[in-house]
């Protein structure tokens, strides 16, 4: 077992549309390397710092995620049938090295939410004006329906 602790620049593109991997930022890992049977597992931690747009209010934020990471990389390609029979996406140790930045990029960006917020309790934006909620407690906007629209001349007041 090999442990490889070490702060790595940032890939670019490590992210989402709202969310993602702060451009220039350090990639914080802390891995282990195993050798079994099949290949070399490599198991551990990364840690990042994260820029994202809230989801509900549109504001930017900033976060750190932490996110587990395990994946075996296999010693030699299997026959074409074993392939066949595999669903899942293998990784392999190429001239004794292996890639783990897709490893990293599909574990960080997985692991990023689908709907990011600035925070739990964000009331976001008003859907009739658009107004920060959290600026106006308490805003509401009277709604009429409109199939009752026409009845608001019998009374001979505009509201």
């Amino acid at each position: 077992m090999w442990k490889f602790n070490e702060h790595v620049p940032v890939p670019e593109d490590f992210g989402t549309p709202l969310i993602g991997v702060t451009p220039g930022s350090i990639l914080d890992l802390e891995l282990r390397f195993e050798a079994v049977h099949e290949g070399i597992l490599v198991s551990g931690n990364v840690l990042v710092d994260v820029t994202g747009q809230c989801s509900r209010c549109l504001e930017t934020f900033e976060d750190e995620l932490e996110v587990d990471v395990q994946e075996l990389f296999f010693y030699e390609e299997p026959s074409a049938e074993h392939l066949a029979e595999e669903e899942d996406e293998q990784r392999w140790v190429e001239h004794d090295s292996i890639d783990l930045e897709p490893v990293l990029r599909d574990a960080v960006v997985t692991a990023l939410p689908f709907q990011p917020v600035c925070r739990e309790d964000c009331e976001g934006l008003c859907s009739e004006c658009g107004i920060l909620l959290a600026d106006e407690p308490g805003h509401h906007h009277e709604v009429v329906d409109p199939r009752w629209a026409a009845l608001q001349g019998f009374t001979g007041e505009e509201n």
